[in-house]
């Protein structure tokens, strides 16, 4: 089966990035938001996501033939081949990507004649729930759906999809476009076949595939990226240090770019959130997982979501 048509459910921080880079890659992309305030959230992070790709291929033209060259592998296969006047279509490619994306309110609408449907919502089960069900009579025979989702299985949704073989999670990295990585994972029912259509799909988005052989939580990625940024946090709940200083000791000590709060800012406070309320012991008022509940709904609470709210546990306004 050949994807021509993707279909996005939720257009927040990866959403919106997993749409601009279908569109970018010459999809044609339909985001379903549920209201049309959600849509004016929504196409200013489309316009975010415009101006960050025209921005570095405009650089990589510099960088053309250079086989050393750091360039981000989602927005340009192969730097040494290149060519400036090529790199010009691709900031084209960008224009149309903004310019053709379609915004959709009505569901059923939204899911006609999809190839392809990713349902990229907040970690919140019964809210994925709730939208499979809606979805469900409403899907093409067709089409596969897969789910971003980053801790949840797809084995826990798929009685409620209808879609049975044709249903598995596809999930992605923030800044898309950079970390172009895309692991694919089926659950013990997933057709091969649609399986293998969501892995070329990835790679026709210029993602890395990356294949797990079985249902795993958090995938290969957050199976260790979620255990870092919890011990990060618990430092901070049980007040052993603030959250500056637990990065600077990470950058100084390993030589990473970030440490884990500025991976945080990244990801998103209200993900975050939602991952850590997931855990039984963030109900337990003697756990520092409850502590840390609380302290990081009161900066939600402040508006302080992250990078793309211009302030998460650093300013970026």
């Amino acid at each position: 089966m050949e994807i021509k048509k993707v279909t996005l459910i939720g257009g927040g921080v990866l959403g919106s990035q997993i749409a601009y880079q279908s569109a970018y890659c010459g999809f044609d992309v339909t985001v379903y938001m549920r209201s049309e305030a959600s849509i004016g959230r929504t196409k200013p992070k489309m316009e975010m996501w415009h101006g960050a790709y025209v921005s570095e291929l405009e650089a990589d033209k510099a960088l053309c033939g250079n086989e050393n060259a750091v360039y981000s592998h989602g927005l340009i296969k192969d730097i040494k081949t290149i060519t400036p006047a090529e790199i010009d279509g691709l900031i084209k490619n960008a224009d149309d990507a903004l310019n053709n994306m379609k915004y959709e309110t009505d569901l059923a609408k939204a899911l006609e004649g999809a190839d392809l449907v990713i349902e990229a919502m907040a970690e919140d089960k019964e809210q994925k729930i709730e939208m499979y069900q809606k979805m469900q009579p409403l899907f093409d025979e067709k089409t596969i759906v897969c789910s971003n989702s980053s801790t949840m299985l797809p084995s826990t949704f798929v009685e409620y999809t209808g879609k049975g073989e044709k249903f598995l999670n596809l999930h992605f990295a923030n800044s898309i476009w950079m970390f172009n990585t895309a692991e694919v994972m089926g659950h013990s029912d997933t057709d091969e076949g649609a399986y293998n259509t969501v892995v070329e799909f990835a790679k026709a988005i210029n993602m890395v595939p990356l294949c797990l052989h079985k249902e795993q939580p958090g995938y290969i990625l957050n199976s260790m990226l979620v255990p870092f940024l919890s011990s990060a946090q618990m430092l901070w709940a049980k007040e052993v240090a603030d959250p500056h200083t637990i990065d600077l000791t990470w950058e100084l000590a390993t030589g990473a770019p970030s440490g884990p709060f500025k991976i945080i800012d990244v990801v998103g406070l209200n993900t975050v959130y939602n991952i850590e309320m997931a855990n039984p012991e963030s109900k337990d008022p003697s756990s520092w997982h409850y502590k840390l509940a609380n302290m990081i709904k009161e900066k939600i609470e402040k508006g302080e979501t992250g990078r793309n709210a211009g302030k998460g546990f650093y300013d970026y306004k």
